[in-house]
């Protein structure tokens, strides 16, 4: 059977590049969505098999919106896109469900073998990767714990790119009174008190880019 994808990223040039490379080996592009939000919408409407998502998305970064799928989408399997090779991305990666990760400079040669390893059900990482996480293994290093949940980092993403309090309160369907209850409480749990610090952080976690 022909395996169904949804491919998220927010630059319709790279999706276009994707979506010609997949169709190209056979596979079913059924959704393509802009931003982790409009990822987990789609996905309820179309059911794919697989979600392509780069991991550094506006509204809902592909790895928040990782996890939303795994707990809405019965069956589904993620492959990440992303630039980032660090150890601690890729274990916190498999820890939210995702069963490919594959490095955007490598995509061309990597994406089409991943998600025919993941639609078998295996996992597939880049071979830089592997050869980064298994040093980390060897070594014992153990990822930062990330004191935040899952509403508290989409908060922190969209501080971090640059959208106010009340934007964050529209976009996300709360009120205002509630997005400043979780900047404050996100901010408190970071023991950061201005929001430059704030944004940095978010950029050093990849939420944003720099």
């Amino acid at each position: 059977m022909q395996i169904r994808l949804l491919l998220a990223d927010d630059h319709a040039v790279v999706r276009n590049g994707l979506r010609a490379l997949l169709e190209k080996e056979g596979f079913q592009v059924s959704a393509e969505a802009s931003d982790g939000q409009e990822a987990v919408r789609l996905a309820a409407v179309v059911h794919p098999d697989i979600a392509v998502l780069d991991i550094s998305m506006p509204m809902l970064n592909g790895l928040d919106a990782a996890r939303e799928l795994k707990k809405n989408e019965q069956g589904i399997k993620i492959v990440l896109l992303t630039r980032h090779d660090e150890p601690q991305y890729v274990t916190e990666a498999l820890r939210a469900g995702v069963k490919g990760y594959v490095l955007k400079n490598q995509a061309a040669t990597d994406l089409v073998a991943a998600i025919h390893q993941v639609g078998r059900g295996g996992v597939y990482l880049s071979p830089n990767i592997s050869r980064a996480v298994m040093e980390a293994y060897v070594a014992k290093t153990e990822p930062e714990a990330d004191p935040l949940t899952p509403r508290e980092r989409q908060v922190l993403q969209m501080v971090g790119e640059g959208k106010s309090t009340k934007d964050v309160a529209r976009l996300l369907g709360i009120s205002t009174k509630t997005a400043e209850s979780h900047r404050a409480r996100l901010m408190r749990k970071l023991d950061i008190h201005e929001t430059a610090s704030l944004v940095r952080y978010a950029i050093r976690r990849g939420l944003v880019q720099p």
